[in-house]
């Protein structure tokens, strides 16, 4: 390929709306060009970049044996109505009409489409297993669309999705998808951890996310050093870390807390260790009726305890039964359950109608401090069944470093990663809600199986951009880089010399295959080299004048701080072994 027969279009500046470095250098070396919140436009580059990844993922996936089909990007919205979804989605789900008035939406992920397909096309246990997946455009309406391709509403997909006959079949085609995303992520080149993670709106019975390792990732990984344990802070165990509870040798006493709301102000007024403290957060539950209409004063109100140093962790709050689509507490709804205002509130004298829920550790802690139910007061020296029922008891609570691993093998880190992959055990979700059914050995009709797994083929780009980036541009990983060097020769259109020499080595380079690009635009040289770093090209070979009359080319790697002078031939010799 010449550049003068394709499209750049690099930027000294990114625009004032990019918030992270991927958008930055994505904008910059021309990959993309905002359209609007949330949608992109991809550039030659940019898409050539796509292909790569989905070739990759292509391979991997037709080597586990899954076949490729497309499902259309606007889908009947009566097939979500079936499971359910339609409703449940909310606003991230758009919803559209016809001019028959018969609703639609665009999908932003495709489970009722490929269980239809299932239940029309699989009849019989003699076609089991089977595993399908596309490479589609999703869209989901994010509330704030922001970090560029990161968490765009348009974004590139792909969703593959098994069925089985049994439980264990699924599990097997599970590991079969498992193992070829490791395949993909390693061949991408990507820095990268799996992780056990939270179904989240797909549903399911299990789970476990893929995260490319970078500083500025969204999502926190709690990981074992010493161990295969790594799991997102929403779904990583928090152990108890008390193992006895201490006997009650404290009478239990109020206190003034004068104008004190927050736990580690009322440590420093009575100078006592924050973890002696337990942090009330109330919560509501609201009823509706069968229309989905808000009953007005059915609310159920419920305490949330967890040390003072801990952090509240709500996915795992919302797993509890009974408090699915929490919400907090408003300042009356406190007033009217504690008698006191939000930061004086505690377990101690509540109502049998509020509900009172520890975490783990909470539930060993004795002689310990909290809000006393009276506006600026705290009781010390509390004890369960001593001065309040014993509570309800779960994992409710962020793990933080040094905890214990839940494998027992050593003390928790934390990382942060971006989520690029995720594989889900979805069971029977499906197809018992669609009737998804398929006659077994004995002629039975029996619900199919299925499992779920998506890549984000764009926000792959995001993430590999966030984790191998300098102050010059982009480091693609080798695979997905768009192209493997970039000749730039020096007075191109001035020196016949160098025209000659670099249009053999490019004719060289193009019958072994290497993806090459030839810089022919005739610019100035610092021009040239701060483009192709910008844009990430692993390798560069400048031709030059002087150097060809001395008898060599200049080299040099992308993240190499110098060029090697080498003869022509060794450069040949180079990327013959890359194209090996």
């Amino acid at each position: 390929m010449k550049a003068t027969q394709t499209f750049i279009s690099t930027l000294k500046e990114a625009p004032a709306d990019s918030e992270i470095i991927s958008q930055q250098l994505m904008t910059r070396a021309g990959m993309i060009r905002k359209l609007g919140a949330g949608i992109y436009n991809y550039m030659p580059i940019g898409l050539r970049i796509i292909r790569k990844v989905e070739a990759i993922v292509r391979e991997e996936m037709d080597r586990a044996g899954a076949i490729e089909l497309l499902m259309p990007f606007v889908q009947p919205g009566e097939l979500w109505e079936e499971t359910g979804r339609l409703a449940k989605m909310g606003p991230e789900l758009l919803r559209l009409k016809d001019r028959h008035d018969r609703s639609f939406v665009l999908q932003p992920t495709s489970e009722e489409v490929i269980t239809d397909i299932a239940r029309n096309e699989i009849k019989s246990y003699k076609q089991l297993p089977i595993n399908f997946y596309q490479i589609q455009s999703k869209f989901r309406d994010e509330r704030r669309p922001r970090f560029g391709v990161m968490r765009g509403r348009e974004f590139l997909m792909k969703d593959g999705y098994s069925f089985d006959k049994s439980i264990a079949g699924m599990q097997e085609s599970y590991a079969k998808m498992f193992a070829a995303y490791h395949r993909i992520f390693t061949r991408l080149g990507l820095n990268y951890r799996a992780v056990a993670a939270d179904n989240g709106a797909i549903g399911g019975s299990g789970s476990q996310e893929f995260h490319v390792i970078a500083d500025t990732g969204e999502d926190a990984i709690a990981y074992c050093p010493q161990s295969d344990y790594a799991a997102n802070l929403e779904a990583a165990e928090a152990l108890c870390l008390i193992q006895q509870r201490l006997e009650p040798d404290q009478s239990c006493e109020k206190f003034a807390t004068p104008g004190i709301s927050k736990c580690e102000d009322v440590a420093g007024l009575i100078q006592e260790n924050i973890t002696h403290i337990i942090k009330t957060i109330a919560i509501a539950v609201d009823e509706f009726d069968e229309a989905g209409q808000l009953v007005i004063g059915a609310s159920k109100i419920m305490a949330i305890l967890i040390r003072a140093d801990h952090a509240l962790n709500e996915v795992k709050l919302s797993k509890v039964d009974g408090v699915l689509n929490f919400r907090m507490a408003t300042e009356k709804e406190i007033q009217g359950s504690f008698h006191a205002a939000p930061g004086s509130i505690g377990p101690v004298g509540v109502g049998s109608d509020v509900r009172v829920i520890a975490d783990r550790t909470v539930a060993q802690m004795g002689n310990f401090i909290c809000g006393a139910n009276e506006t600026g007061f705290h009781l010390r020296g509390v004890n369960w069944g001593r001065d309040l029922p014993e509570p309800e008891v779960f994992d409710l609570r962020n793990v933080q470093v040094g905890d214990p691993s839940p494998d027992g093998q050593g003390q928790l880190e934390i990382c942060r990663g971006i989520e690029v992959g995720h594989v889900f055990m979805l069971g029977t979700r499906y197809s018992a809600a669609m009737k998804a059914n398929f006659l077994d050995e004995q002629g039975k009709a029996q619900p199919l199986v299925m499992g779920c797994y998506g890549i984000g083929v764009t926000r792959l780009l995001g993430a590999a951009i966030e984790q191998c980036h300098d102050d010059r541009g982009i480091i693609w990983p080798a695979a997905i880089a768009p192209y493997q060097v970039v000749i730039c020769p020096v007075s191109y259109d001035r020196s016949a010399m160098v025209k000659e020499a670099t249009d053999e080595l490019y004719a060289h380079m193009v019958s072994l295959g290497i993806e090459v690009i030839l810089d022919d635009r005739g610019e100035r040289p610092g021009a040239m080299f701060a483009d192709w770093e910008l844009i990430g090209v692993p390798y560069r070979v400048v031709i030059g004048e002087r150097s060809l009359k001395e008898g060599f080319v200049e080299f040099q790697g992308r993240t190499e701080t110098e060029a090697a002078k080498i003869s022509m031939d060794a450069v040949l010799e180079k990327f013959k072994e890359l194209a090996k």
